[in-house]
């Protein structure tokens, strides 16, 4: 049996599981508030254009407006000003979509802290018990941050000081991107970077070195509870928006079932 048959028979037998980690994507998506001094990011909307009725008697169809980064979506590294001039998401090798997946869950300390940011230390800890990261691979960061992604308010738990949601320090966020062998970070809150991260140094540390080192990132993951700490592959599908900087996906995990 050749390697793909193979892996079709584990499809159909249940052997290796397709986790979906995508959040639904309508108007009631939740989506980052810029300060008012900035353009914002469109929320998703549909058009109908007809639903089996004179508009068009057999077919039901719809336009859709949204922005790049609204929902669960991919980060190009053109996104952001350090990596100007680099892959829009067009551009980005199909070859690179698909990749092993690591898992570190740190959902008890976003829980005891909202602003808790993950450092080197803390993957470094999870690299002593579970070996080191994926070469060509992704770092999922599980912060529990899914379970508030059915309210705006919820998600971005924003209070007179501004956003509190969990992130990756500027050490940590630096290290990965010039130092760890994955090629991109995925995360459950509304961007990789923490709420508070535009008063870091450098502000948004997380935009500012994956992008800037040619890496992606995923944003508003759901169901990172189901993938185990290694072992799964990650199918992430954007649309080849050309010179776009990120766009709404589909991200899928295949995890083998023993």
């Amino acid at each position: 049996m050749s390697i793909l048959s193979g892996f079709a028979a584990a499809l159909a037998e249940g052997a290796v599981e397709v986790v979906d980690l995508t959040a639904p994507l309508s108007a009631e998506t939740p989506v980052i508030a810029l300060p008012a001094e900035f353009a914002q990011t469109a929320r998703f909307e549909l058009e109908e254009l007809s639903r089996y009725d004179d508009r068009g008697p057999a077919w039901y169809w719809n336009n859709f407006r949204t922005g790049e980064h609204t929902g669960t979506h991919f980060d190009a590294p053109n996104h952001w000003v350090t990596g100007r001039g680099g892959e829009d998401v067009a551009s980005v090798p199909a070859r690179r979509l698909f990749g092993p997946a690591v898992v570190l869950d740190f959902s008890a300390e976003a829980a005891a802290d909202p602003d808790f940011l993950l450092e080197v230390e803390h993957v470094r800890a999870w690299e002593a018990e579970h070996g080191p990261l994926p070469e060509g691979g992704w770092l999922l960061y599980r912060t529990g941050w899914d379970a508030r992604s059915s309210s705006q308010q919820e998600f971005l738990n924003a209070d007179d000081t501004g956003s509190h949601t969990p992130g990756i320090s500027p050490a940590c966020a630096r290290w990965i991107a010039e130092e760890a062998p994955v090629i991109g970070v995925g995360v459950e809150t509304v961007g990789t970077d923490a709420g508070a991260a535009h008063s870091f140094d450098p502000p948004f540390p997380c935009h500012a070195a994956f992008m800037g080192s040619g890496k992606y990132g995923l944003t508003q993951l759901q169901n990172l509870a189901q993938l185990p700490p290694t072992g799964a592959v990650l199918v992430a599908a954007p649309l080849p928006i050309v010179s776009g900087s990120g766009s709404p996906a589909r991200v899928l995990a295949l995890v083998e079932r023993g």
